[in-house]
This record gives structure tokens, C-alpha cells and sequence, in this order.
């Protein structure tokens, strides 16, 4: 009996190995073969996607800013004190950055869409600021308010990590810094034209109009993707294949287990048989053989995308974010573009903050006019996602043309050298511009380059962690967002003490420094990345 196992053994180990090789070598999970590719759609239905995803993204931003303005008329009507208004911004800061972690986990498994009759990632999440919208205008203590700010956080926050992801499946890596630029477009309207907007909402009305506006608006976004074409394919998910890979490993679990019950009952009942039993081993073994190389060679054309991946049913443990979470923050070059990123974000959470008071205190604005000068930095960002993103498509195309057809992600991130060169002068020079109480012209031009030159190198970045990692996206995206949440919400809470301790020359000189920090990080992952992914790509593959 021993003789047979022996023999066909090596033959089973040599299929294996040559799997695995081709697994290693072949598979491109990015461009797995899928039924109704969705980058394989005519333009205009693509654009139309794009034009859903981006109101979505709007909701953040507004969400967040629109009713800034009215924060000493809603303090007054609800009888609260400064820290508990402080805490319907920073706490909204940190949810809306945190909870994507959440949703990115679901889409990565059950797809970005509600079908039919389920409804799931993006109607869910945006009625769920709607219903919180709504409640907000309605209340009537602060504490309510509060709570319902965190509630619009949560559901405004899918569409910041998602709506990157869903990009990613409509459009080519060479196309996607000119998307990226356009779907940022969006959440950056939200902190140029809200305060504006909250300001003649307020006037006409009361704060509460604010927030109806914004019931509105998510009540109208939820209802346009009833008729939202799904983009997601799972053949193209890591998470989902995680699934599918422990769903088949149980099944040959209960497989090996039942056929070695099998053997051991064939043997006791033909034991005075010993070659009848010998013969029917070595016949069972070589058959054992066949079909091992059959689902070898099954499981390779699967991987590979040649058929439509099976389905399976999804757990609560395989929605679990820590499990992305990790798998992102395993990898070196996440973990810096990531830190980069998050400098980056707070900086301009900072800036607009900071910008208020110092134009209410020492220029003695009023909120309009307060909302017209912060529009020189919403359009500085607006223009630099726009021009930043498809310069940066345009550097990508050319290296990759250079290089033979291949290109890296890292090749991206050479387009932020231009903006990382002039954006620390602007970042000091708005300080002392407000310092010394210059004119406001001088405070509208830096705001306008420093926004400019500031999302020029986040959009880089934002489309570098999709690009560096191909089938978990969403849980990238995710995880750049809580970080850059937790970011943002430190900044907001200690920007005021070190404003009045520093002054705004002082505090932005640091905030230069900073800058110089995550420019730092950016050239590092731009210099040793790809040997990072390289190294992180083999420790994966050697788990298989």
C-alpha cells in the first residue's frame, strides 16, 4: 500500500508547483476577464456614473460645511456652549473619516449597489444622512444634534472611499488621475460654495434651512441610484477570492475526511482480501491523481478570470474591516502614502478653520464675506484636482511609454515634484500675510495657490493608493480616510489653542514644516515603492 502513495504523490506535488508558479506569474486580478466589463461601456454611460458618484461626493463636503455660518445662531437657539457646537464639527470630522472602513468591507463582498430589491452600500448610506438631516433640522437640543451629526458622518462617508473604488472599475490606471481630478471636484465644492450658501440660507431663514437643504439634495442623490448600474465584479475583488479560497479549502477538508472514512471501511470489510484491497488502492490513487490535476487546472482558469466566479455565501466574518485593514497596512508603501496623505488633509482642514477666525477677529468679516474670501481656496483646489489629475495622467502615460508599455504606480507620483517644490513658500507666506494684517488681495492670492499646489499632490496620492493596490481599493481608500479623518478631527481641535499661543506666522511655519514632512514621504515611496510592493507581492505569494 505504501508504494502506490509514494509513486503518486511526486505527480501531485509537481502539478502544484507549476500552479502556483503560473499563479504567481500570470495572474493580473486587475484586468480578470468579467461579464459586462464595465470599462468596456460606451463613454456616455460611463460619464453618467461618474456624474452620480460625484453629487454624491458633494453630500461630504456640504454636509460638513453648510451650516458653519449659522453656528452662533444655532448656539443661541439651543442653549449650548462652545464645546459642545466644537463638537458637532470634530466629531463629524472623525466619523465621516472612520466609518468608509465599514462600508468599503461590505462593497468589497457584496457589491456597490442595491439590486432590485436589496438595497446596499450607497442608497443605504446616503438616506442614512438623509434621515439624519432631517432630524437635525427638527431639533430641538443640542445633544440631538450632536448625535445626528455623527449619523450624517456615518452615511455621507461611503461615497469618500467608495466612489474612488467605483472609478477604478470603470477606467484604465491611465486614465484615472484625470477621474480621480474630476470626482474630488466634488467634496471640495462642499467647503468653497457652503459657507456661502449656509450664509444666505441663514439670512432668508434660520439654520434649520440648512439642514433641510441638505435632506433635500441626499434625498434626491439616494433615489438616483435606484437606477445605478453596478461596476463592482467580483473576480476582480482580493477580498472576495479571500472568501472563496477558505470556502474551498473546508470543502477539501470534508472531502479528505470523508474519503479516508471510506478507505478505512473498504479495508475492514475486504481485509481478508489483501490484494483485491492493494489493487483497489492503486487504482483509487491514480484516480485521486486525475482529479487533483483536473481541479488544479480548473482552480487556474478560475483565478485567471477565464469563467465567472462561483458564488458563495458571505459571513459576518468575511465582512469583518479588520481583515483589509491589516492586509492595506501590511504593506510599507500604504502605510507612508497614507501618513503623507493625512498630512496633507488636515493642512487644509487647518487652513479654512484658522482662515475664519482670524478674518472675523482681526479683519472683522462678517460671514458672507468670510465664505467669498475662503471661495479663493475652494477654487485653487478645484482647478488644481481638475489640471493636477490629468497632468498627472499625462506623466503616467508618457513614462509607461518609455518604459515599453509597463507602467508602475510610482510612476504617478512624479507629477507632484512641480507642486512639492512651491507648495511650503505659499504655506508660510499665508501666515505672515495674516500676521502683519496684509490686505486682503494678498490673503485671497495665497489662499488660491496654496489650495491650488495642496490638492494637486493629494489627488496624486489618492489615485496612487487605488493604482498600488489592485482589488482591495475600496479598503485603501478606507483606511487613507480614517486616518486622514483622525487627522483632520486633531487638527480642528487644537488649531484655536495654537493659533492664539503661535500666531497664524508661527502656526503655519510649522504647518510648512509639516509639509516638508509628507513631501518627504511621498519622494521615499516614489523612490523605493515599487520594491516595497515587490517585497510585500512575495510574502503574499508564499502564503498561497
Amino acid at each position: 500500500m505504501e508504494e502506490p502513495q509514494a509513486g503518486c504523490q511526486p505527480a501531485v506535488d509537481a502539478v502544484q508547483e507549476k500552479f502556483r508558479e503560473e499563479h504567481h506569474s500570470q495572474v493580473d486580478i486587475e484586468h480578470a476577464l468579467v461579464q459586462d466589463d464595465p470599462r468596456e461601456w460606451r463613454k456616455a454611460r460611463k460619464y453618467i456614473v461618474v456624474v452620480m458618484i460625484c453629487a454624491a461626493a458633494l453630500i461630504a463636503g456640504l454636509t460638513c460645511n453648510l451650516y458653519t455660518p449659522a453656528l452662533a445662531e444655532m448656539k443661541a437657539d439651543l442653549h449650548a456652549t462652545s464645546g459642545q457646537v466644537s463638537l458637532t464639527l470634530s466629531l463629524f470630522i472623525l466619523i465621516q473619516g472612520g466609518a468608509p472602513i465599514f462600508w468599503s468591507s461590505v462593497s468589497e463582498i457584496r457589491g456597490r449597489k442595491a439590486s432590485h430589491t436589496l438595497a446596499l452600500v450607497y442608497i443605504v448610506s446616503i438616506s442614512l444622512c438623509c434621515l439624519g438631516s432631517v432630524v437635525s433640522a427638527c431639533s430641538k437640543t443640542i445633544k440631538v444634534l450632536i448625535g445626528m451629526r455623527c449619523l450624517q458622518a456615518a452615511g455621507s462617508s461611503a461615497v469618500v472611499s467608495i466612489g474612488a473604488a467605483t472609478l477604478a472599475d470603470l477606467f484604465e490606471p491611465v486614465e484615472r488621475g484625470t477621474m480621480m481630478g474630476v470626482y474630488l471636484c466634488a467634496p471640495l465644492l462642499g467647503p468653497s460654495i457652503g459657507p456661502i450658501l449656509g450664509g444666505i440660507l441663514t439670512q432668508a431663514f434660520d439654520w434649520r434651512a440648512t439642514f433641510w437643504l441638505l435632506a433635500i439634495f441626499t434625498g434626491l442623490c439616494s433615489l438616483s441610484f435606484i437606477f445605478f448600474t453596478d461596476t463592482f465584479r467580483q473576480e476582480r475583488s482580493l477580498t472576495y477570492q479571500s472568501v472563496l479560497k477558505r470556502l474551498k479549502l473546508q470543502e477539501e477538508k470534508h472531502a479528505v475526511t470523508a474519503k479516508d472514512a471510506v478507505s478505512s471501511n473498504v479495508a475492514v470489510a475486504q481485509g481478508a482480501s489483501g490484494r483485491e484491497v492493494v489493487e483497489g488502492e492503486v487504482k483509487s490513487e491514480t484516480s485521486s491523481v486525475d482529479t487533483k490535476i483536473a481541479d488544479l487546472e480548473a482552480q487556474k482558469g478560475q483565478v485567471a478570470g477565464l469563467e465567472p466566479v462561483k458564488q458563495a455565501k458571505v459571513t459576518l466574518r468575511d465582512m469583518n474591516p479588520v481583515g483589509p485593514m491589516i492586509y492595506v497596512l501590511r504593506r510599507k508603501n500604504n502605510v507612508v502614502i497614507i501618513l503623507a496623505s493625512a498630512l496633507l488633509f488636515a493642512f487644509e482642514f487647518s487652513i479654512t478653520y484658522t482662515a475664519s477666525l482670524t478674518l472675523a477677529n482681526e479683519y472683522h468679516y462678517d460671514a458672507l464675506k468670510i465664505g467669498l474670501v475662503l471661495l479663493a481656496f475652494g477654487i485653487g483646489m478645484l482647478l488644481g484636482s481638475l489640471l493636477g489629475g490629468r497632468y498627472s495622467d499625462h506623466v503616467l502615460a508618457k513614462l509607461k511609454a518609455k518604459n515599453g508599455g509597463i507602467s508602475a504606480p510610482e510612476m504617478r507620483l512624479q507629477s507632484t515634484m512641480f507642486a512639492m517644490l512651491l507648495f511650503p513658500p505659499f504655506v508660510v507666506g499665508y501666515g505672515w500675510v495674516c500676521e502683519e494684517h496684509v490686505h486682503i488681495a494678498a490673503v485671497c492670492v495665497i489662499l488660491f495657490f496654496a489650495g491650488f499646489f495642496a490638492i494637486c499632490i493629494y489627488s496624486s496620492t489618492l489615485a496612487y493608493i487605488v493604482d498600488a493596490n489592485t482589488g482591495r481599493s475600496s479598503s485603501a481608500v478606507a483606511c487613507n480616510s480614517s486616518l486622514r479623518g483622525l487627522a483632520g478631527f486633531i487638527a480642528t481641535e487644537i488649531a484655536v489653542p495654537l493659533q492664539n499661543a503661535l500666531g497664524d506666522g508661527g502656526l503655519y511655519s510649522m504647518w510648512a514644516g509639516l509639509m516638508l514632512v509628507s513631501e518627504t514621504l511621498i519622494l521615499l515611496v516614489w523612490w523605493k515603492g515599487g520594491r516595497w510592493r515587490e517585497a510585500s507581492s512575495e510574502r503574499s505569494s508564499a502564503k498561497i
